[in-house]
């Protein structure tokens, strides 16, 4: 299954159980550890039927006769023990990562009329490469995440990114629409290894107590960490750690498409991510089930005893299973799961939001007020605003839940924000739309809209998440996973309708439109904070945890 997601490596108070934690770390899989008897010829239940510990299973394979590898305590096998110059290089190397994937996404609207001139092509077409690039983002971690169980964090980093690297190319080349528009759709596959390994490596290296700052610099995308450092216990800030990083896009391409060109913008794009490829060279395999596995074939060469074994091999499944239940768990818990099906769909919408502005914001500007598109570019800063001011709020959350958790934690605790930036996300789109559409309207005011939607979109991401996690804890990646492979489809087909929408409807309507759909779905969060016990009650997959209770109401979680 897909790697511990990174919603529940960063969330404060943590979402996950260092239980559950050491589960994913070790065995690179999720759900019960009785749920998957892989070895009949112990009996690694209680007599309850439950295991409630790795040390338990590992103790019950001692008992025949194995002996299972583990870290030497001390020796500096452990990626947890190095030394914190090298965890600060694997921390740095892979936000650049996460910082050239983003970019990706977003740097190319910088000018998408160029291309559309040249090859004489509609468009909505052109647009393409934006939604191709995006959808690939849901695509690609269900083939990724289980890949890098077999084969480690390094090996699926440098085929990515080398793949990503390559098929930039032909878009700096393109000689004709169709070249263009596929490889964008390739590289947008092969770039999306950083969303499902990234994060899980970061978690690799640095335990919970230490991830302030370095979750900070990998949120951040690189960008604001002298600011982030004064406030290193913001661990909320986990958040989608591609929300700064497309905001930048349209700041750098808007001016090197408009100076340089837009295939400059392709160049600019590949010369960045051969810098990365040169990272993933450099950084060292992470991930614990691998480096363990890598010892216990060491240690079976050299003394030729087969019982040298780790957990994650002796409880591991064949690949083609592995494949099959991370493409179909997180399909079956989208629609079979209330809580991941109507999350899901606020979170996409709201990263539709995102997207359309890449968009909207060329039109409030250059077409409405004639701004040239270097500065058109630059007032995607409203939005980072935003964000940035949003994290800056997030410790009062932690007391709140706290507060709301004094008798024992319950997923609903999580809500919070969400209901609050439920309440601001409708302001924010009626003052875009009806400050935007006029140019005798001052430009400030569509800014102000983009700060107060970068607010709302970071509370909202924020608590969603978290609730997600928090609700399926022995199931989280496949339901992050489902998030995201919603998320980015329909995030991704907005660059296809956005520009006729707004044109047809007019700019004011178009976007009273989506500050009315903002204002229908707004209760959802409120709803799940009414209602959200009692349908998780009802899932075979979701915690039992009871208001007032936590989750010691319910025997199939870990401690938290």
């Amino acid at each position: 299954m897909p790697a511990e997601p990174i919603e529940a490596e960063f969330a404060f108070p943590p979402a996950l159980s260092q239980g559950q934690e050491e589960e994913y770390r070790q065995l690179e899989r999720e759900g019960p550890l009785s749920r998957f008897p892989t070895h009949t010829t112990i009996d690694n239940t209680n007599t309850d039927g439950t295991l409630s510990t790795l040390h338990e299973l590992g103790k019950e394979y001692t008992k025949q006769g194995l002996h299972l590898v583990e870290f030497e305590p001390g020796a500096g096998e452990d990626p947890r023990e190095w030394d914190a110059g090298r965890k600060w290089f694997i921390t740095a190397a892979t936000s650049f990562l996460c910082l050239a994937v983003a970019l990706g996404s977003s740097l190319v609207t910088g000018d998408l009329s160029g291309p559309a001139e040249d090859f004489h092509a509609p468009q909505e077409m052109i647009n393409l490469t934006v939604t191709l690039f995006v959808v690939g983002f849901g695509i690609g971690p269900l083939l990724f995440a289980p890949l890098s169980e077999v084969f480690g964090r390094k090996p699926i980093y440098c085929v990515s990114i080398f793949l990503y690297f390559i098929f930039t190319l032909p878009s700096a080349l393109a000689p004709n629409r169709a070249t263009l528009i596929v490889s964008r759709a390739l590289a947008g596959i092969a770039a999306s290894a950083p969303m499902c390994n990234v994060g899980g490596t970061v978690a690799d290296v640095w335990a919970i107590k230490d991830r302030g700052f370095p979750m900070a610099l990998f949120s951040a995308t690189i960008l604001y960490v002298i600011f982030l450092i004064f406030h290193n216990t913001w661990t909320d800030a986990m958040l989608d750690h591609f929300s700064l990083g497309p905001c930048l896009g349209p700041v750098f391409g808007g001016w090197i498409g408009e100076k340089a060109g837009w295939r400059w913008i392709y160049w600019v794009l590949f010369i960045f991510v051969g810098v990365c490829f040169i990272f993933t060279l450099l950084i060292p395999e992470t991930l614990a089930s691998v480096i363990l596995r890598r010892k216990a074939e060491r240690l079976r060469k050299e003394t030729g005893d087969d019982s040298y074994q780790t957990l994650g091999e002796l409880e591991s499944e064949p690949l083609l299973q592995t494949l099959k239940v991370a493409v179909s768990r997180p399909i079956i818990m989208m629609f079979m799961e209330p809580i991941v099906l109507f999350m899901s769909f606020y979170l996409s919408f709201v990263y539709a939001l995102l997207y359309l502005m890449f968009f909207a914001f060329p039109i409030a500007f250059q077409e409405i007020r004639g701004w040239s598109g270097g500065i058109t570019g630059t007032t995607f800063v409203s939005i980072m605003i935003g964000i940035m001011f949003a994290l800056c709020i997030m410790p009062y959350q932690e007391k709140l839940y706290a507060k709301a958790t004094r008798d024992g934690s319950f997923p609903e605790a999580r809500l919070y924000p969400m209901m609050l930036g439920a309440i601001i996300l409708p302001f924010a789109l009626f003052i875009f739309a009806f400050t935007g559409a006029y140019a005798s309207v001052h430009w400030m005011g569509v800014c102000v809209a983009g700060a107060i939607f970068g607010f709302a979109m970071i509370i909202l991401y924020i608590a969603a998440n978290s609730y997600i996690v928090d609700s399926y804890s022995n199931y989280a990646a496949s339901a992050i996973a489902a998030k995201t492979l919603m998320r980015s489809c329909i995030g991704g087909v907005v660059p296809l309708f956005v520009t006729q929408m707004f044109h047809a409807m007019k700019f004011q309507f178009a976007g009273l439109l989506l500050a009315l759909v903002a204002c229908v779905i707004g209760p959802m969060p409120f709803i799940f904070y009414r209602y959200g016990e009692q349908i998780r009650c009802r899932s075979k997959r979701a915690t039992k945890a009871r208001r007032g209770e936590g989750f010691k109401s319910d025997p199939n979680a870990a401690a938290h």
